[in-house]
């Protein structure tokens, strides 16, 4: 019996991101899940064509588990396809093992490094924060005293705004240090946060960028850049900083940044990284008139993002994603003139059990155009900095009217009615 034809190999993605693609792109998927995610799904499970599941901290095994799950089957792999950070190094080495095109394992690790990520941008003469590696609270404060003031603390692996502090002060630079060690504590088993060999020190300090904040997915190939979505952040003061309350897309480019200047920027940006084709994400800050770079990874942006891409610009971008990792030629027909849309993401108010959620006002109002809520009762809510997914709803789309947009997220949340025990 000849092989069957080519999947591409997702790795290490969330359930409801599982569920879209093989409803868009039956028996062309197979899918390497880490056994938790499926624990914890409520979507439908693939069948043992569809998917592996392995530990996927356990590199070897999966490795091993792959190999003879592809001969048994007498499948090929035509490509790997990534959407989430902590899984990006085990796509890169798959795709080495099984030669397929991704970006090599040290551009992934030039991206999660964010401390290397800034010493590359800056060799590169690119804008981006001021940053060093700490090791204690005194070498905080020692920063903050330097730099004069407001700092950043993060981990140097993390990912949005999971264990990152805002220090106004010596005292804060203190507190948040020790709850970054304690928070990093808590994580020892979590991919996301495993160490980096060459680093002596998990958590950096960097210099704090004021200004408006935005985020842009695009591919790079031939070292040319199509740009795919710009969105701009809404961010809520009583959120966790660096918390995007929402994304605004269509009809938000800064106005000190032209087009050009924006393609040179992402082409530049990426090679530093040593990217030479993906699919990327960058978000970056907008500060007296000039682009200054905060994270980049060869990935698409997640969470609400991809439904909003979807519903403003027609664009699934989690399929073009795998037909990029099949070197499909692109295709990218993006409307002219877009209603802007924006992506609210619906979070917890307070930690508890979850009774209910009741989004009947919700969907009586004329402004939302799509629902997604990813709980059910019985879920136990819990509220960062302890856990920053767990206070996570679901998000919706909605088409804004003349008010300001943060008024109406305000207003929206507000109607989504949660019962917690």
């Amino acid at each position: 019996m000849p092989p069957a034809d080519p999947k591409v190999l997702v790795v290490g993605t969330t359930a409801d991101y599982i569920e879209w693609i093989r409803t868009c792109r039956p028996g062309q998927v197979l899918f390497l899940t880490d056994p938790g995610v499926r624990r914890e799904a409520d979507q439908p499970t693939p069948s043992p064509d569809e998917e592996i599941l392995c530990d996927l901290a356990d590199e070897p095994r999966v490795f091993e588990v792959l190999a003879h799950h592809l001969h048994e089957r007498r499948m090929g792999l035509g490509g790997v396809a990534c959407y989430d950070c902590e899984s990006m190094a085990l796509a890169a080495r798959l795709a080495e093992e099984y030669r397929l095109p991704y970006p090599s394992v040290q551009a992934v690790n030039n991206c999660r490094d964010k401390y290397r990520s800034r010493m590359l941008w800056k060799e590169h003469h690119l804008d981006t924060p001021d940053a060093r590696m700490i090791q204690s609270a005194g070498d905080a404060i020692q920063f903050f005293r330097e730099t004069g003031g407001p700092c950043v603390l993060k981990p140097v692996s993390g990912s949005g705004s999971e264990l990152i502090f805002r220090c106004d002060s010596e005292a804060d630079c203190e507190r948040y240090y020790r709850r970054i060690v304690h928070g990093l504590t808590q994580r020892l088993n979590h991919r996301l946060y495993q160490p980096f060999a060459e680093v002596g020190a998990d958590i950096l300090a960097e210099a704090y960028v004021g200004g408006e904040e935005y985020s842009c997915d695009f591919v790079l190939e031939n070292n040319r850049v199509t740009l795919i979505r710009l969105t701009r952040k809404v961010l809520f003061p009583q959120d966790p900083f660096g918390t995007a309350k929402a994304y605004i897309l269509s009809g938000v480019w800064p106005d000190a940044i032209d087009a050009g200047e924006l393609e040179r920027t992402l082409v530049r940006s990426a090679g530093a990284l040593g990217i030479q084709r993906a699919v990327c994400m960058l978000d970056f800050i907008v500060h007296n008139g000039k682009m200054v770079l905060l994270e980049m990874a060869p990935r698409p942006g997640g969470d609400c993002l991809p439904s909003l891409v979807r519903q403003c610009y027609q664009v699934d971008v989690l399929q073009l994603v795998q037909d990029f990792s099949r070197r499909k030629p692109l295709v990218l027909n993006l409307p002219a003139n877009p209603r802007p849309m924006v992506g609210l993401r619906l979070h917890a108010a307070r930690e508890g059990t979850l009774v209910s959620l009741d989004a009947r006002e919700l969907r009586r109002d004329s402004r939302v155009q799509e629902i997604h809520l990813i709980r059910q009762p019985g879920h136990r809510i819990k509220r960062p900095p302890e856990d920053y997914d767990a206070w996570l709803l679901g998000h919706i789309i909605f088409v804004p009217d003349d008010d300001e947009v943060p008024d109406q997220c305000r207003d929206l949340c507000d109607k989504l009615a949660i019962k917690v025990a």
